[in-house]
Protein backbone atom coordinates (compact mmCIF):
# COMPACT_ATOMS: atom_id res chain seq x y z
CA UNK A 1 0.00 0.00 0.00
CA UNK A 2 1.21 3.63 -0.40
CA UNK A 3 0.31 7.01 1.34
CA UNK A 4 -2.67 8.80 1.93
CA UNK A 5 -4.76 9.91 -0.67
CA UNK A 6 -5.61 13.25 0.45
CA UNK A 7 -3.62 16.05 1.66
CA UNK A 8 -4.95 17.06 5.23
CA UNK A 9 -4.27 14.14 7.11
CA UNK A 10 -5.95 14.47 10.75
CA UNK A 11 -8.16 17.54 9.78
CA UNK A 12 -11.06 15.46 11.40
CA UNK A 13 -9.63 15.97 15.22
CA UNK A 14 -10.89 19.82 14.52
CA UNK A 15 -14.15 19.11 13.34
CA UNK A 16 -14.78 23.07 13.14
CA UNK A 17 -12.51 23.70 10.06
CA UNK A 18 -14.01 20.76 8.29
CA UNK A 19 -14.63 20.16 5.41
CA UNK A 20 -11.71 21.26 3.28
CA UNK A 21 -12.27 22.65 0.13
CA UNK A 22 -13.77 20.11 -1.97
CA UNK A 23 -14.88 17.65 0.08
CA UNK A 24 -18.22 16.71 0.96
CA UNK A 25 -19.04 16.52 4.97
CA UNK A 26 -21.21 13.68 7.11
CA UNK A 27 -21.34 13.98 10.61
CA UNK A 28 -23.81 11.76 12.09
CA UNK A 29 -24.41 11.15 16.16
CA UNK A 30 -26.02 8.38 17.23
CA UNK A 31 -26.75 7.85 21.44
CA UNK A 32 -25.31 4.69 22.57
CA UNK A 33 -27.11 4.76 26.44
CA UNK A 34 -26.02 5.96 29.24
CA UNK A 35 -23.08 5.64 32.16
CA UNK A 36 -20.02 4.91 32.29
CA UNK A 37 -20.08 1.26 31.77
CA UNK A 38 -22.17 2.34 28.31
CA UNK A 39 -18.70 4.49 27.71
CA UNK A 40 -16.15 1.83 28.67
CA UNK A 41 -18.12 -1.19 26.77
CA UNK A 42 -18.41 1.13 23.40
CA UNK A 43 -14.74 2.55 23.78
CA UNK A 44 -13.75 -0.92 24.17
CA UNK A 45 -15.83 -2.69 21.09
CA UNK A 46 -14.47 0.98 19.14
CA UNK A 47 -10.79 0.81 19.47
CA UNK A 48 -10.86 -3.04 18.72
CA UNK A 49 -12.37 -2.80 15.73
CA UNK A 50 -15.73 -4.59 16.81
CA UNK A 51 -17.86 -1.90 15.32
CA UNK A 52 -17.22 -2.79 11.66
CA UNK A 53 -16.90 -5.96 12.10
CA UNK A 54 -20.73 -5.65 13.28
CA UNK A 55 -21.57 -3.98 10.61
CA UNK A 56 -20.97 -6.43 8.36
CA UNK A 57 -17.04 -5.62 7.07
CA UNK A 58 -14.20 -8.13 7.03
CA UNK A 59 -11.65 -6.59 8.90
CA UNK A 60 -7.75 -7.19 8.13
CA UNK A 61 -5.70 -5.11 10.66
CA UNK A 62 -1.71 -5.38 11.63
CA UNK A 63 -3.13 -5.06 15.38
CA UNK A 64 -6.13 -5.71 17.15
CA UNK A 65 -6.34 -2.62 18.55
CA UNK A 66 -6.65 0.73 16.48
CA UNK A 67 -3.32 3.05 16.85
CA UNK A 68 -1.88 5.25 14.68
CA UNK A 69 0.17 4.42 11.63
CA UNK A 70 -1.73 1.12 11.73
CA UNK A 71 -3.27 -0.23 8.66
CA UNK A 72 -6.58 -1.65 8.18
CA UNK A 73 -8.12 -3.34 4.88
CA UNK A 74 -12.08 -3.46 5.35
CA UNK A 75 -13.98 -5.29 2.42
CA UNK A 76 -17.38 -4.90 1.87
CA UNK A 77 -18.15 -7.48 -0.64
CA UNK A 78 -15.96 -7.21 -3.81
CA UNK A 79 -14.86 -3.69 -2.55
CA UNK A 80 -11.19 -3.38 -0.61
CA UNK A 81 -11.06 -0.24 1.79
CA UNK A 82 -7.50 0.27 2.81
CA UNK A 83 -7.41 2.58 5.55
CA UNK A 84 -4.69 3.82 7.93
CA UNK A 85 -5.31 5.33 11.53
CA UNK A 86 -4.13 8.99 11.77
CA UNK A 87 -4.95 9.27 15.36
CA UNK A 88 -6.48 8.55 18.94
CA UNK A 89 -7.99 9.91 21.88
CA UNK A 90 -8.57 7.97 25.38
CA UNK A 91 -9.61 10.49 27.80
CA UNK A 92 -11.37 10.47 30.93
CA UNK A 93 -14.98 11.29 28.58
CA UNK A 94 -14.02 10.47 25.15
CA UNK A 95 -12.62 7.61 23.40
CA UNK A 96 -11.64 7.28 19.76
CA UNK A 97 -10.18 7.21 16.36
CA UNK A 98 -9.64 8.18 12.80
CA UNK A 99 -8.31 6.58 9.77
CA UNK A 100 -7.29 7.90 6.22
CA UNK A 101 -7.69 6.46 3.03
CA UNK A 102 -5.08 4.98 1.15
CA UNK A 103 -4.31 3.98 -2.26
CA UNK A 104 -7.35 1.37 -3.92
CA UNK A 105 -10.00 3.11 -1.64
CA UNK A 106 -13.13 3.92 -3.06
CA UNK A 107 -13.06 7.24 -1.47
CA UNK A 108 -10.09 10.18 -0.51
CA UNK A 109 -10.50 11.75 3.17
CA UNK A 110 -10.79 11.00 6.58
CA UNK A 111 -13.48 9.58 8.38
CA UNK A 112 -13.47 10.00 12.93
CA UNK A 113 -15.24 7.77 15.69
CA UNK A 114 -15.69 9.22 18.93
CA UNK A 115 -17.65 8.22 22.01
CA UNK A 116 -18.33 10.60 24.37
CA UNK A 117 -19.57 10.45 27.40
CA UNK A 118 -21.65 13.73 27.98
CA UNK A 119 -22.30 15.83 31.33
CA UNK A 120 -25.90 14.54 31.39
CA UNK A 121 -24.24 11.42 31.65
CA UNK A 122 -25.77 9.96 27.78
CA UNK A 123 -22.99 8.27 25.81
CA UNK A 124 -22.64 9.25 22.05
CA UNK A 125 -21.53 8.23 18.94
CA UNK A 126 -20.04 11.06 16.41
CA UNK A 127 -18.96 9.70 13.07
CA UNK A 128 -17.31 12.63 11.30
CA UNK A 129 -16.03 12.43 7.65
CA UNK A 130 -15.09 14.41 4.60
CA UNK A 131 -14.36 12.60 1.30
CA UNK A 132 -15.01 12.44 -2.40
CA UNK A 133 -14.99 10.41 -4.65
CA UNK A 134 -11.67 8.40 -6.19
CA UNK A 135 -12.95 5.52 -7.61
CA UNK A 136 -15.14 5.56 -10.96
CA UNK A 137 -17.89 3.79 -9.44
CA UNK A 138 -18.23 6.47 -6.36
CA UNK A 139 -18.06 9.77 -8.49
CA UNK A 140 -21.20 7.61 -10.79
CA UNK A 141 -23.32 7.04 -7.43
CA UNK A 142 -22.95 10.80 -6.78
CA UNK A 143 -25.41 12.16 -4.39
CA UNK A 144 -26.81 8.62 -3.77
CA UNK A 145 -23.31 7.55 -2.30
CA UNK A 146 -23.46 10.19 0.01
CA UNK A 147 -26.68 8.76 1.31
CA UNK A 148 -25.08 5.20 1.63
CA UNK A 149 -22.06 6.56 3.38
CA UNK A 150 -25.25 8.19 5.71
CA UNK A 151 -26.79 4.79 6.18
CA UNK A 152 -23.37 3.00 7.00
CA UNK A 153 -22.14 5.97 9.98
CA UNK A 154 -25.94 5.38 11.35
CA UNK A 155 -25.52 1.50 10.93
CA UNK A 156 -22.17 1.70 12.85
CA UNK A 157 -23.88 3.41 15.99
CA UNK A 158 -26.65 1.02 16.02
CA UNK A 159 -24.13 -2.01 15.62
CA UNK A 160 -21.89 0.26 18.76
CA UNK A 161 -24.95 0.77 21.20
CA UNK A 162 -26.19 -3.20 20.54
CA UNK A 163 -22.38 -4.29 21.46
CA UNK A 164 -22.03 -1.99 24.37
CA UNK A 165 -25.50 -2.71 25.49
CA UNK A 166 -24.85 -6.89 25.22
CA UNK A 167 -21.63 -6.25 27.27
CA UNK A 168 -23.09 -4.06 29.92
CA UNK A 169 -25.60 -6.36 30.37
CA UNK A 170 -24.14 -9.94 30.74
CA UNK A 171 -24.25 -11.31 27.20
Amino acid sequence: MDGFTYEEVGATRDAGSLPPPGYHLLRVRVRLGDGPEVFEAAGRALLGWRMQLAAGLRIGADTPVAAPGVRVVMRAGPVRIPCEVVWTVREERRTGFAYGTLAGHPERGEESFVVEWEADGSVRLTVTAFSRAAAWYVRVAGPAGRLVQRAAARRYGSCLRRLAHNETSGR
